[in-house]
């Protein structure tokens, strides 16, 4: 191993410390995310073990960094991730004229969710309660709809927002014209 080698394996530690910090992960977030269990990542974090390339390759994934660029120390270059409307993840198959828009990232399934969804004149989007303190933040763009959760009702224009508990049977119905919406999916 040269003294290059060296370097790069004595800062590495810093190196992920630095990228979860920058993230504003926990140790337990990065464990959750990588499979790589929470003292193993504590340990590496301190210099007290050295993580096989696929543990340091699931680290670096979770971290959203640029794995050669940990190892050579080059800062890497600002990235963006874009992903063009016809590679968006789409879901036509829940309620009736409706089509959901997956905009947030797999990772956040079940955590934090964003959708786009159109509903067709007469349409609906009927869902089963989620996981016991879920709730869902509605914002209509165009159009107008009725928001059932449970026993209450609400009806909203282009431009309100309605949050309610998405942990009992929930409903969004399109009322008399097409809609665009935007909805946030929070478990608690």
């Amino acid at each position: 191993m040269t003294e290059s080698d060296n370097a790069i394996l004595n800062q590495l530690p810093a190196r992920l410390k630095d990228a979860r910090r920058e993230q504003g992960l926990s140790l337990d977030a990065v464990a959750r995310l990588s499979g790589v269990s929470r003292s193993m990542v504590s340990q590496i974090e301190r210099g007290e073990s050295s993580p096989t390339i696929a543990t340091l390759w699931n680290l670096t994934r979770a971290l959203q960094v640029d794995f050669a660029g940990l190892l050579d120390g080059a800062p890497s270059a600002p990235q963006i991730e874009t992903l063009r409307a016809a590679d968006v993840p789409t879901i036509d198959n829940l309620g009736s004229g409706c089509r959901i828009r997956i905009l947030s990232p797999p990772e956040e399934a079940g955590k934090h969710e964003v959708y786009e969804i159109t509903i067709a004149n007469g349409g609906s989007l009927d869902s089963q309660p989620h996981t016991r303190g879920a709730r869902e933040h509605l914002t209509v763009i165009e159009g107008s709809v009725t928001v059932t959760s449970g026993e209450a009702n609400s009806v909203l224009q282009a431009g309100d927002t309605a949050r309610y508990a998405a942990d009992v049977p929930h409903r969004i119905a399109a009322n008399g014209g097409d809609v665009r919406a935007f909805l946030v999916v929070q478990d608690a």
